[in-house]
């Protein structure tokens, strides 16, 4: 038997930028993406906190040390700059990996920094 289950969590992230020209994704400061073990390309769901906007994007990394988080394309119209999000992405375990497994955690405080 598999199991979906948390793999990482940006919890609380600011978005710094939404381009509703760009063709797709969510772009996330590849320092932050290292720390929350979240991979180049990786399918996410992104919460928006501000609005209770759910959606599906893929992660593309965006300059190190930025502390960007830019919403791209058609998802701009439901994710703001300046709205509060949580990333999440997943991963598919058999039951006996499921026992010890423990999802990437990271806070970040309103500047985007880690904060626990």
């Amino acid at each position: 038997m598999l199991i979906k289950l948390l793999k990482s969590k940006i919890h609380r992230a600011i978005v710094t930028d939404a381009n509703l020209d760009y063709e797709g994704s969510i772009a996330i400061d590849s320092d932050l993406m290292k720390s929350a073990k979240i991979q180049n390309y990786e399918k996410v769901h992104v919460l928006d906190i501000t609005n209770g906007a759910r959606l599906e994007t893929y992660v593309i990394p965006d300059t190190p040390g930025s502390k960007s988080i830019c919403i791209n394309g058609a998802a701009a119209h439901l994710i703001k700059t300046g709205d509060r999000v949580i990333i999440l992405s997943y991963c598919t375990l058999n039951k006996s990996e499921s026992n010890n497994h423990k999802p990437k955690i990271i806070r970040l405080n309103h500047k985007n920094h880690i904060s626990g």
